[in-house]
């Protein structure tokens, strides 16, 4: 750590170097770089001087800083999640990061991570931190928690439900990711004056005294060269991020692996378990493909489980997931090992095909009317002012009638793909399953959730003016698990008390 601390640092103030370097070679004086160099690796010994841990029957404690002591001590009860790290320096030198998680959101500075441990313990450790949420003996859990240095095994106690393949990579670039990693270095390019090295030089200057035609043919290489550049980052971001990812379930535990340089191993205790959601956005959705993430208790409401994956993948994992929770609650797993594989996927299979693929409710037409409504009311306000301006005497091109003809187009689109993506289902309990409550909605990014029942802690029934006039309702689904709050829009009034009489019997009481 004496070596991963100072490259760490150095890389973290990369920006600072570099401005004392321009500041040393302005003012003639080079050791302003040296300087700030010493000082940032002086500061990142220390961290190693003055950080030490205990792991104790009760609790685990950290404490660290040098002129602002800090400590963290968290009682092992409150522990429900320890995540494993190891960058590629981690890796070569055989120590690894372990971060542990007591359900509760903390910033960057405020989080529970020792870093300096030998990856050949790490594993150990996890479980021994773990135990009292598995539910079984140290000696048993520790033969399911893969080891760091190697691949999961997949025994008949841990089954994989999922895994990564590098054909997956080309659906990296119909997400953001891209934009969100080069935004950046364009910003910082441009703040050190990169801006007016473009603008000024000769190629800029013939391209502005040429025809239009150059313009034009300027603008859509520039175009091209945005997409490829931007593709180019989400794919390799995918691949560093993704690569060689497994999901193990033990029926006690999830188990996630993966990265190329950066390792990294999630745990993820079932018994906090609440449901998943299928993430679909525009272009993923497009080109048949989707994410999936966890719905857990305690957790990042957005917990991916699957990255950009074709959509049958997703499908399959999320029927895995959403096994039936009987093999879920203590004592059914041993039940289930004692009847053998053989009678155990036959269940998964019937159970839980329907959750993930039942045909969702339509919301009516009031609903269709109120999203061609949002869709279009913009469009024919502008439409109405033009026309006004129009009367009044003032005259523009009639070209500029396309601009929201072509909009009224796009929205009107929109608005049947945000109508055709909303509805709803409660699937009733049964004697090895609960009951769930499956809600979609959205165009852009499009989420369809499947919430378990006994999840949900209180309903919301709410109604704006509009809505109330036009005889519908927005159920909010209180939950402790994911995004807290899971919506089903605009549905009849009627049948919104009869949703949550189906999804929670007896909850409402008398009316």
């Amino acid at each position: 750590m004496l070596l991963v601390h100072p490259v760490n640092e150095v890389v973290k103030f990369i920006p600072v170097l570099i401005g004392s370097v321009i500041l040393g070679t302005n003012t003639g004086n080079p050791l302003w770089g040296l300087i700030v160099l010493a000082a940032i690796v002086g500061f990142a010994l220390t961290r190693w001087f003055t950080t030490t841990y205990r792991v104790g029957t009760t609790d685990i404690e950290l404490r660290t800083g040098l002129i602002q002591r800090k400590k963290l001590s968290v009682p092992r009860s409150r522990i429900r999640s320890v995540d494993i790290e190891a960058d590629l320096l981690h890796r070569v030198l055989g120590l690894a990061v372990l971060a542990i998680g007591t359900g509760q959101h903390a910033d960057s500075s405020e989080k529970f991570k020792l870093d300096a441990l030998d990856a050949d313990d790490v594993p150990r450790l996890r479980t021994v931190l773990l135990a009292h949420t598995a539910g079984s003996p140290e000696s048993t859990a520790e033969q399911q928690v893969p080891s760091l240095r190697k691949d999961p095994p997949v025994s008949g106690n841990a089954r994989e439900i999922g895994h990564w393949q590098a054909s997956w990579v080309r659906y990296a670039p119909l997400s953001l990711t891209g934009f969100a990693i080069i935004a950046p270095i364009v910003g910082l390019a441009f703040q050190y004056g990169f801006d007016q090295i473009v603008f000024s030089s000769q190629a800029v200057h013939s391209i502005e005294d040429g025809s239009a035609v150059r313009i034009a043919v300027a603008i859509v290489l520039l175009v091209v060269a945005i997409v490829v550049i931007v593709s180019l980052a989400a794919c390799t971001r995918y691949l560093t991020t993704y690569f060689r990812l497994r999901v193990l379930d033990n029926d006690r535990t999830l188990h996630l692996r993966h990265g190329l340089f950066t390792t990294r191993q999630i745990t993820l205790d079932l018994a906090r378990f609440r449901g998943a959601t299928v993430n679909e956005p525009l272009l993923l959705r497009i080109a048949g493909a989707a994410e999936l993430e966890a719905i857990m208790t305690g957790q990042s409401p957005r917990q991916k489980i699957l990255p950009q994956a074709p959509r049958s993948a997703i499908e399959r994992t999320l029927a895995e997931l959403l096994a039936p929770r009987a093999v879920r609650r203590p004592g059914a797993a041993n039940e289930l090992s004692r009847l053998g594989d053989s009678a155990r996927e036959p269940t998964v299979g019937r159970a839980h095909a329907t959750v993930s693929t039942v045909a969702l409710i339509a919301h009516g037409p009031v609903a269709r009317r109120r999203r061609y409504t949002r869709a279009l009311s913009p469009i024919a306000i502008i439409a109405v002012v033009m026309l006004i301006n129009c009367l009044a005497g003032e005259y523009f091109s009639p070209w500029w009638w396309l601009l929201p003809a072509l909009a009224a187009l796009i929205a009107a689109a929109l608005a049947n793909d945000r109508y055709r993506g909303l509805g709803h289902a409660v699937l009733p309990a049964t004697d090895d399953s609960p009951a769930w409550l499956i809600t979609r909605s959205g165009s852009l990014d499009r989420d369809r959730d499947c919430l378990e029942a006994p999840g949900i802690i209180g309903w919301t029934v709410r109604q704006s003016f509009w809505q109330r006039r036009s005889g519908i309702a927005t159920v909010v689904a209180a939950t402790a698990a994911g995004k807290k709050r899971y919506l089903v829009v605009d549905i009849p009034l009627d049948q919104a008390w009869d949703l949550i009489e189906s999804a929670t019997p007896g909850r409402l009481g008398r009316r």
